[in-house]
Parts: C-alpha cells; sequence; structure tokens
C-alpha cells in the first residue's frame, strides 16, 4: 500500500486530493500546524481516515520528522498563503511560506531519501508534487499559457510561486529527484473560501435568495479567468507522479469566463435578476492584477491523459446548491 503525505491538508484541494487518495487505497497522512488543529477537527468528517502529523513549513526540523513519521512513497505540496490580497498585507510572511516552504520541503525530502549530491538517488526516492500556479504568469506576454510561457509575476504571492517553481527544476535537474510542478489554473468548489471571488459570488447568491444579505459588493466584472472543479484537479495531480518520468504541466480548462458571467449564472440559480443585487465597488479592485490568464491544457490532455471534466455551468451550480443548503443551515438551526 502505497503512502502519501499532503501539506495543506485542511484546504479545499487537500481535502479533495485525500479522498481521491484513499479511493485509491494509500494511506494517507496530512501536515498540519498545531494551532491549526481546530480547523483540521471541523475538517474530520471528511478526513477521518487521514493520519495529522504536526508539522510547519516554515520549520525544516519539523518536515523531517514529519517525513520519519509518515515514510511517504509521494509528498504533495499544497500549503501556501493562497489568497492574493493577503500576500500583499504580509509579503515576508508568503515569502516565507509559498516561497521558502518550498525549499524547506525539498531539502527535508533530499535528506530523508539520502542524495548524496550525486545524479543517482538513494534508495528511497520520494516523489514530490509542487502546487505551482497561474499567478506566476502575472501580465503574461501571450495567450493561453503553457509550460514554456514566460513567468512575469505580479504579486507577492505570484513572485514566491515562481520561485518555488525554479526551485523544483533545480532541485530535479541538480539531485536527480522526482519532483515536478502542477501549474494550476483557478479551481474552486464548495469548500473554498468565501475570500475567493467564485464562493464570495456563490455565497452571496445565495444568501440574498434566502434574504440573510442584501447586497453583494464586488469589483471589475470585466475580469476574466480559467475556471475548472477542484475534483477535477486533484486527478491530474496524482497522475503526475504516476508517470515514469518527471514532468510539469499546466492544468486548466482552456476556457475563460468573466466574472460578469459568473454573477449571471449564479444570480440565475437562484432566480433572481442580479442588476438589482449586485454593486461594483472600486475599493474591491486589487493593487496589481494578472490579467488574461488561460490555460493551454494540451499537453496534460495527450500526455496524461487528464482533462477538466466539470463544465463552468455545473460548477457554478454546484457551487450555488452546496450554499443554499449551508445557508439553511447556518440561520435555521436552533441557538
Amino acid at each position: 500500500m502505497k503512502r502519501a503525505l499532503i501539506t495543506g491538508i485542511t484546504g479545499q484541494d487537500g481535502s479533495y486530493l485525500a479522498e481521491h487518495l484513499l479511493s485509491q487505497d494509500y494511506e494517507v497522512y496530512g501536515l498540519v500546524r498545531y494551532n491549526d488543529r481546530p480547523r483540521a477537527a471541523a475538517m474530520q468528517h471528511l478526513l477521518k481516515d487521514v493520519r495529522l502529523i504536526d508539522g510547519d513549513l516554515l520549520d525544516g526540523a519539523s518536515l523531517l520528522s514529519a517525513l520519519n513519521q509518515a515514510e511517504p512513497d509521494e509528498v504533495y505540496n499544497l500549503a501556501e498563503i493562497s489568497y492574493v490580497p493577503t500576500s500583499w498585507e504580509h509579503a515576508e510572511r508568503s515569502g516565507q511560506i509559498t516561497g521558502l516552504g518550498v525549499l524547506r520541503i525539498l531539502e527535508a525530502i533530499r535528506t530523508y531519501s539520502d542524495f548524496t549530491g550525486s545524479r543517482n538517488p538513494g534508495p528511497r526516492q520520494i516523489r514530490f508534487y509542487q502546487a505551482s500556479s497561474s499567478e506566476m504568469f502575472g501580465h503574461a506576454e501571450e495567450a493561453p499559457q503553457n509550460e514554456h510561457t514566460a513567468l512575469r509575476p505580479c504579486t507577492p504571492y505570484g513572485a514566491a510561486k515562481a520561485y518555488g517553481h525554479y526551485l523544483v527544476q533545480t532541485y530535479r535537474e541538480s539531485y536527480g529527484m522526482y519532483a515536478v510542478s502542477g501549474i494550476e489554473f483557478n479551481h474552486e468548489s464548495p469548500r473554498s473560501s468565501p475570500t475567493f471571488l467564485a464562493r464570495k459570488v456563490s455565497q452571496g447568491a445565495a444568501r440574498i435568495k434566502l434574504g440573510h444579505q442584501k447586497q453583494l459588493r464586488l469589483g471589475r466584472l470585466s475580469s476574466s479567468r480559467d475556471w475548472g472543479f477542484a475534483g477535477d484537479y486533484v486527478c491530474a495531480m496524482h497522475l503526475m507522479l504516476a508517470q515514469d518520468e518527471p514532468r510539469d504541466f499546466a492544468l486548466g480548462t482552456g476556457l475563460t469566463h468573466t466574472v460578469k458571467q459568473l454573477v449571471e449564472l449564479a444570480f440565475r440559480t437562484v432566480g433572481l435578476d442580479w442588476h438589482e443585487h449586485v454593486v461594483c465597488d472600486t475599493s474591491v479592485i486589487r493593487i496589481a492584477e494578472a490579467d488574461n490568464l488561460r490555460a493551454d491544457p494540451s499537453k496534460a490532455a495527450e500526455e496524461l491523459g487528464w482533462r477538466a471534466e466539470t463544465s463552468f455551468a455545473d460548477l457554478v451550480t454546484m457551487m450555488v446548491e452546496a450554499d443554499l443548503a449551508l445557508a439553511h443551515t447556518e440561520y435555521d438551526s436552533p441557538v
């Protein structure tokens, strides 16, 4: 039975990946910081078969200890400060976790696997997956973007992700490690945080429908993104570590939709006219925003046999219906 260690286990991607790997008969371990255990406990209904290990991407020794406890065949690094505005407010911490955290975990794997500095890996080689991001492309020079598109990050988050992405290439080429990066475009689900745009919209539409919220304040409605379903993307992560040779892949739908289209569909799902409830607020617009981001997932389709299966319409409907159910529970439950 294979073993996997997942950082960011309490997040959206971590929970979907854990479920997927458990369905493939893996033993799954999740790395959690001590002060995140209350959050992990709240998700225990999803992660009841996951074994939790204390560790922190700020502490290399704790990562090596986690590897010794889990003895994994595969490590998936999904931990990050992923909300872009937060990376501006806490730029140094974002760099420490999202960027240098990758260095610490690669070093822990190198030490654990007994790499000697030669290109011949030791007997216990771990396969490593790094969650890179389309935010690395920033003000992209071309569209769509693929594995060879130049990186031009325009936020601290994108820059930290680019640093981690290049580290994976460096350790793969210098030490012969099986280390890969999935360049993930926007992917959402009912489990994403309401701080993220798509979930903010689905939650807002549901709450307005039930009379628990009056308005939804948004920034630029013309902005577009390549949005997919997180549950599809974790399958690609697993496939990438099952290949004979380590290779990076761009993971996305290859289609873009505007924020306006997202809003229209969400409010249509609850039978409301979005014009009556959505307010454009310039204070919500970001300092710098990556633009024209659209994946070219052809390499993943050809070499992994992977495609994003869930349509944009199905994704938005799924999220709104889940938020309707959640809002009923939150507001109708007795105190």
